[in-house]
């Protein structure tokens, strides 16, 4: 059993200003439902940009004050007297998401799109978060690992999960696959769609050394779209498919401009899984031809299927059919949490992780 320090090191943002403070303060202690997590690793997913800057998006998404890192893993330490799942020792990743359990999609096991949803590392519903050595949560949001898988791939369980749930909507199985956008959720699309069957997955990014790492999670073919952007994705899925368009496109650039122009090469019956996160207004100009009369199936996600989604994750991971460790750029002691940051805003980063017990 861990000996749980009566002080904890975590960040917290208390005021509207670009950045957090790293303090020492009380280890809480779980009651009821709830379990405390020695946190072992927490990730930086690109979303926390928005968190850190604390810009127009952040203030909608976030209350002050909060500990961010929504993205974490840890081990059971200390639990409440009506935790019933879990016990001491219990290695978990957390589902970041948190359902309400009352609401109409909580009701048909819908949580993951639940209508009252706070997030954990948000400060909304609570103001824990994984950028701390230890952190409360109740079990039900806490996934229990069955594999014994690394804390770097337990921790890459949300953001994969993303990836997964994208790509199992799009049915890519026997399946000529398109992923626009070769961030880390891109990437992982780009292993999942591998790993679930798909004959040939293409990756299309501006940045070439994404597209290396793409070419590392499977991609039997990548584009570079700097130059060009969506017509040149167009003419080369063209000339690949002979004309025919693809069948399935993840698009998870999350630059409109991809998006709006992806359907005039998708395939008559084909699927789109919006996983992207556009700021700008979907605009297609030939709505018929390229929407209405292909018979599309057009899918959005968000989060995870709560756990089947981190179930078949983690199964992936554990039978080596996907190597989630490829996204990660940085491994590094949350006491460089500025270092870490800075790498992320720079672009220099793909996936960073930290460890918030150094």
């Amino acid at each position: 059993m861990d000996k749980v320090n009566k002080l904890m090191t975590t960040l917290v943002k208390r005021t509207e200003e670009e950045g957090y403070e790293i303090e020492q303060a009380p280890t809480p202690q779980p009651t009821e439902d709830e379990v405390l997590i020695r946190v072992t690793k927490v990730a930086i997913c690109g979303s926390d940009i928005n968190l850190y800057k604390w810009n127009d998006v952040a203030k909608v998404i976030a209350a002050l004050p909060f500990t961010p890192g929504h993205e974490a893993t840890g081990i059971v330490v200390a639990k409440g007297s009506e935790v019933k799942r879990l016990e001491i020792g219990d290695r978990i990743a957390v589902e970041n998401h948190f359902y309400c359990g009352d609401c109409y999609q909580c009701k048909i096991n819908r949580g993951d799109i639940c209508s009252k949803m706070s997030q954990y590392g948000h400060g909304k519903g609570t103001i824990h978060g994984g950028c701390s050595q230890y952190s409360i949560l109740s079990e039900k949001y806490c996934y229990k690992l069955v594999h014994n898988i690394s804390d770097v791939e337990a921790v890459l369980l949300e953001p994969m999960g993303v990836a997964h749930n994208a790509i199992e909507r799009l049915e890519v199985k026997g399946e000529r696959v398109l992923v626009i956008g070769c961030g880390p959720v891109g990437l992982l699309a780009v292993a999942c769609a591998k790993a679930l069957g798909a004959t040939e997955v293409i990756a299309a990014d501006i940045l070439p050394a994404r597209l290396e790492l793409a070419k590392k999670m499977g991609a039997n073919i990548v584009i570079n779209s700097r130059d060009g952007g969506t017509n040149h994705v167009k003419e080369e899925i063209m000339r690949i498919t002979g004309g025919d368009g693809i069948g399935r496109i993840c698009e998870a650039s999350g630059a409109a401009m991809m998006l709006n122009g992806c359907f005039s090469y998708l395939r008559k019956g084909g699927r789109v899984t919006i996983l992207g996160l556009p700021k700008q207004p979907l605009h297609v100009e030939n709505v018929l031809q390229d929407i209405v009369f292909k018979s599309l199936t057009i899918c959005t996600v968000h989060g995870r299927r709560i756990f089947h989604t981190w179930e078949e994750c983690e199964r992936l991971i554990a039978e080596k059919k996907v190597d989630a460790k490829v996204v990660v750029s940085h491994d590094l002691p949350m006491s460089k949490y500025k270092d870490a940051f800075q790498s992320l805003l720079s672009g220099q980063a793909c996936k960073i992780v930290m460890d918030p017990q150094t």
